[in-house]
């Protein structure tokens, strides 16, 4: 499996990730269409090459015409949703603006609805955010990985005043993920476009043993005297796909006993579209013989405090408990395979025995069933025959 180990040394943002992609291997043509792919029409791009202490880099910079200084959450999720980009593509990017809104309302004690975001709602930003997360998709990246990341030192002027690094936002965007403070002098060396990047993306630690395909760094603005300022990037591929990974994750859990099926049905699909890893509804008995329900939501300790958030405001529930679990997953990987000429995606398990197991997304299943007017159980055997001939 195909895998990307981010190495923020000296921090990363979104413009850094950009510049390292493009040096291992993403097509410099296609960043330059990204704009108009996205409507945002009359954006230029300039891609350099430069040089960090001694350490050969791509910059990427954008030139923008006048625009609003910042968007709220809804402009942006406008630009994503009709952008031509893959589905995971669309879902990642909205998860990472989604990501920066929540912390943004949580620290300002406002609705995620009313956030104005400045630097991240610009258009650079957007660019960065959905130009990163497209470009390890182009390069066929399936899973990311992050090592310690530099945070800088000092204070940083944002729209809110003066402000500590790591700002308030990058911080809490940041949880959950080894971090150190320094180097001494560097001022702001994460910013919140990057430390979302660094969220909605990374697995983890880099696993202990990899084999190293490709290398690349993007340069950051500030040129340091004696060490670079650039972000690394490592396209490597994972030494045992058919091993099992564990995962320390969070469990939350709340019971309820007032609330309508349908009420707790949407709670549960707010919880999966905004990033949780798995929500279940279980029946259950409360005090005074009541029936209730409970909601189960596995989530990364990066998106506790969000999802949490999100359980109190969609539910009727006084209270959450929450327990480190640690989960063992097969790895896997997604294909498409063509049945009846239509795209089929599929997920391909690697067992521990070297064998593997596939099974097609019942979306496109029903879709091919729909336009073909085969049966589900016939497409889902077409597309089993077809990932076995691959």
């Amino acid at each position: 499996m195909r895998v990307a180990i981010l190495d923020p040394f000296s921090g990363i943002s979104g413009d850094m990730t950009l510049g390292a992609l493009l040096d291992v291997g993403l097509d410099p043509e296609w960043l330059k269409q990204l704009p108009a792919e996205l409507g945002l029409e009359g954006v230029g791009v300039r891609i350099a090459r430069t040089r960090r202490s001694d350490i050969s880099a791509f910059k990427v910079d954008f030139d923008i015409p006048p625009q609003p200084h910042g968007r709220h959450l809804r402009q942006i999720r406008e630009v994503v949703s009709r952008s031509p980009a893959p589905e995971q593509v669309r879902e990642l990017a909205d998860r990472a603006f989604t990501a920066i809104a929540s912390v943004e309302a949580g620290i300002h004690g406002i609705a995620i609805e009313r956030v104005h975001l400045h630097e991240v709602g610009a258009v650079d930003a957007i660019l960065d955010v959905v130009g990163s997360i497209w470009g390890l998709s182009e390069l066929g990246v399936s899973r990311v990985y992050c090592s310690t990341i530099s945070l800088g030192d000092g204070f940083v002027n944002a729209a809110h005043g003066r402000l500590p690094v790591p700002a308030p936002a990058t911080l809490r965007l940041l949880e959950g993920h080894l971090v150190r403070p320094g180097p001494d002098g560097s001022g702001e060396l994460v910013t919140p476009t990057g430390a979302a990047l660094v969220q909605v993306l990374s697995s983890g630690p880099p696993p202990a043993e990899f084999i190293p395909r490709a290398s690349g760094y993007g340069a950051g603005t500030k040129d340091f005297v004696g060490r670079p300022n650039v972000l690394r990037i490592v396209l490597a591929d994972e030494v045992s796909v058919a091993s099992v990974a564990s995962e320390p994750l969070v469990q939350l859990a709340t019971d309820v006993d007032d609330m309508s099926a349908e009420l707790l049905a949407g709670a549960a699909d707010t919880l999966r579209q905004a990033g949780a890893l798995d929500v279940v509804l279980l029946s259950t008995q409360m005090k005074k013989g009541r029936v209730g329900t409970r909601l189960e939501v596995l989530a990364r300790p990066a998106d506790v405090e969000r999802l949490e958030v999100l359980l109190f405001t969609h539910t009727s529930t006084l209270g959450v408990r929450r327990m480190r679990v640690e989960r063992r997953a097969l790895s896997r990987a997604s294909t498409k395979v063509q049945v009846l000429g239509h795209d089929v995606r599929m997920k391909v398990a690697a067992l521990p025995d070297g064998s593997r197991r596939a099974k097609p997304e019942f979306d496109d299943v029903w879709a091919v069933s729909t336009a073909t007017g085969r049966s589900p159980k016939e497409v889902t055997s077409l597309a089993l025959a077809a990932a076995e001939r691959a």
